[in-house]
């Protein structure tokens, strides 16, 4: 037996991700409230926005209380400019000295820990008759990019004489933030603060003094310095398990489908690519046009679970590209064009991270490009 396939009434796809921007507001405004009004707030929307869409969560943030942006890449600054958002945009990775046209032809702010990516900005925005505003990273303990310590006031003397060049910024990033024991993270800080100290006696003004991400925002009140960089939190996640609640977040996005067949089998029936499940009763299976293709992990196969009517339902089987299926016995009225939460109200996205052994950040943001984003 099978339901018809289809009853709902979008102009959208059946699978897609609901992003709150009100949620996104009151984030904001929660940020805002707790590093106060002299601090400046750069809301993060690399990565399209955490995967719930650069633009209108950019908009959403700036009206509500950021005012400035940072981007992973020049491409995702470009996309903002190219829409209409001309608050200061920060790049935070590092770009090939060859690359340098991207950031300076889209107007945005470079990090910087290189010599050479350092004249060639300088160069290029005389080529073009600008200046070109810089932000030195200094790694205190994350390891990645940016200057040691000992380095960085000859480096911000060489961006000080660059006559393109405007050094506004100073900044770094924690490794440990997220984590309950804070004991790493204010040695970070206080190696920034030393930095910091070292510039001030060799006279190199900074005019923005920057190191707290989300964590910092809501555990580490020292680190606030003149500008806050919360990225997580915008979109309503705490960065762990482990960091204090000192700002009530919303969650931003869900991410539904709806059921598209409905079938009762017979015990013994394989269910999915493989028959890794095999029905032990009779049983209500549906069919949801969700896959790995759109983000919905094929690691939450046999084990991720799925909300229908207020209710949760099991995963049978292998999560497939396009599809998978859910067990449905216990819910005898579920039908064809019922929706179904894959995370969202009744079923936190940090539930689904931790069956797959990852995290939140990386759920929503492998929310594929083909489901489509819907704001309210």
């Amino acid at each position: 037996m099978a339901d018809r396939c289809g009853r709902g009434t979008d102009a959208v796809r059946a699978t897609r991700a609901v992003v709150d921007l009100e949620a996104v507001r009151h984030n904001i405004r929660g940020i805002r409230q707790r590093v106060g009004d002299r601090r400046q707030l750069m809301a993060v929307v690399k990565a399209d926005g955490y995967g719930h869409g650069a633009l209108p969560v950019s908009r959403a943030a700036l009206d509500s209380g950021a005012g400035c942006l940072a981007v992973a890449i020049p491409e995702e600054g470009q996309e903002l400019r190219t829409a209409g958002i001309e608050c200061p945009i920060l790049v935070f990775g590092l770009i090939q000295p060859n690359e340098a046209s991207k950031t300076i032809m889209a107007g945005l702010e470079q990090t910087v820990c290189s010599v050479e990516l350092l004249d060639a900005l300088d160069q290029e925005s005389k080529s073009r008759g600008v200046t070109t505003s810089v932000h030195i990273k200094v790694d205190t303990g994350m390891g990645r990019i940016g200057l040691a310590p000992a380095d960085v006031v000859e480096f911000a003397r060489r961006a000080a004489s660059c006559p393109n060049i405007v050094l506004k910024g100073v900044y770094s990033h924690f490794s440990c933030a997220d984590e309950r024991d804070k004991e790493f993270s204010r040695a970070q800080i206080r190696r920034f603060g030393e930095v910091l100290g070292a510039l001030e006696a060799a006279g190199i003004a900074v005019p923005v003094r920057h190191m707290a991400n989300s964590a910092g925002v809501l555990d580490l009140p020292e680190a606030h310095f003149d500008m806050v960089r919360p990225g997580i939190m915008i979109y309503g996640l705490y960065p762990s398990a482990e960091v204090s609640h000192s700002v009530e977040l919303r969650p931003a996005m869900s991410f539904v489908t709806r059921i598209c067949q409905v079938k009762v089998v017979p015990p013994g029936t394989p269910i999915g690519y493989g028959a890794t499940f095999v029905t032990d009763r009779k049983s209500r299976v549906a069919t949801i046009p969700v896959g790995y293709a759109d983000g919905y992990r094929r690691l939450l196969s046999n084990k991720g679970q799925v909300v229908v009517r207020g209710k949760r339902v099991p995963l049978l089987g292998r999560v497939a590209m396009d599809m998978c299926m859910i067990d449905v016995s216990s819910i005898p009225e579920a039908r064809a064009g019922d929706e179904v939460v894959l995370f969202g109200a009744g079923l936190p996205v940090e539930e689904v991270a931790s069956i797959i052994g990852t995290i939140n950040y990386e759920v929503v943001t492998g929310i594929g490009k083909r489901v489509p984003r819907v704001y309210v």
